[in-house]
């Protein structure tokens, strides 16, 4: 009798399983559809979305080009506005009219907060802060100029030692200068995009049928970089005077890796210098409050006693 039991709790179960195990995927379908029909609504809305604002963005761009257009017509900085355009990444032919453009609207938007602080403002307290908000706003898209100038140099200076001795592999391993270059940027790629971005643009130019010598003194012009230009001018002499490229990539190499130490422990002995104007103006007060602040209370207390 307890066999027959046993057994027929067995098949109870067995069934019980085989049950849940038909119905719950048959569920798991009908939510999968429905959430299938969500996940494509949501993504066309998002694509209207983006499109829109690709629009937007567009007829932004078209507007600031044909104004800036107007704005930049008879400068004399053309070129070097151009130049810093190109060093901060904005390659487009559109980026000078652009800039110019901003300049002028980030100088009205100046003008717009001036006007809705002129009640609070009287005499000459509104005269300095006319002039001084004029200056900030005229000169604010120069400093984001030079901010991105400056990070992008930064960043090409660290990761370039980490090129040059990939660089001097490829070479050693029987790769041509070329092809070197085009595995170094794919490389690099995932350090430092915007080196990497720069030897594609090197290698674009020499598939283009420009000389080697003029495509790398365009690296080095265009970035700025003063190491880039350095190794410009090396593997220019030395491919003018046949010598080996590996010999001269691998000194070069050293080099800057011993100037990327150099700079380190130079950032590195400038933070003391850095942790004064800190230490005196914000903790020195406060240790000076909780460590003399009882005395001079208790002493008050006494002279006044003594009073």
């Amino acid at each position: 009798m307890v066999t027959i039991v046993a057994v027929l709790i067995a098949v109870t179960a067995i069934l019980g399983v085989v049950a849940i195990a038909e119905l719950v995927p048959a569920r798991d379908r009908s939510v999968g559809r429905r959430l299938q029909e969500l996940q494509e609504i949501a993504s066309t809305r998002g694509i209207a979305h983006r499109r829109r604002r690709q629009a937007n963005r567009e007829q932004l761009e078209v507007w600031l080009q044909s104004f800036g257009e107007r704005v930049a017509t008879g400068r004399k900085d053309l070129f070097e506005t151009r130049q810093r355009l190109v060093r901060a990444g904005y390659r487009s032919q559109d980026s000078v009219p652009i800039f110019y453009a901003l300049r002028v609207v980030s100088l009205v938007v100046g003008a717009i907060v001036i006007l809705a602080m002129l009640p609070t403002l009287q005499g000459r307290d509104m005269l300095l802060w006319v002039l001084a908000s004029g200056a900030v706003f005229w000169m604010l898209p120069s400093g984001y100029l030079r901010r991105k100038i400056r990070l992008r140099q930064k960043e090409i200076q660290k990761a370039l030692p980490d090129a040059l001795d990939m660089l001097v592999i490829c070479v050693e391993a029987g790769l041509g200068l070329n092809q070197a270059l085009v595995r170094v940027s794919d490389e690099i790629d995932t350090m430092s995009p915007v080196l990497a971005e720069e030897l594609q643009i090197v290698n674009l130019e020499m598939r283009a049928g420009t000389p080697r010598e003029e495509a790398l003194r365009n690296l080095g012009e265009r970035t700025g970089v003063p190491d880039l230009r350095a190794l410009a001018t090396m593997l220019i002499q030395t491919d003018r005077f046949g010598t080996s490229i590996a010999q001269a990539l691998r000194v070069h190499s050293d080099t800057a890796r011993t100037k990327r130490r150099q700079r380190a422990e130079e950032a590195a002995a400038k933070t003391t210098i850095k942790l004064v104007p800190p230490l005196v103006f914000f903790i020195f007060p406060a240790i000076f409050v909780v460590v003399l602040g009882p005395a001079m209370l208790h002493l008050m207390n006494e002279l006044g006693g003594v009073a």
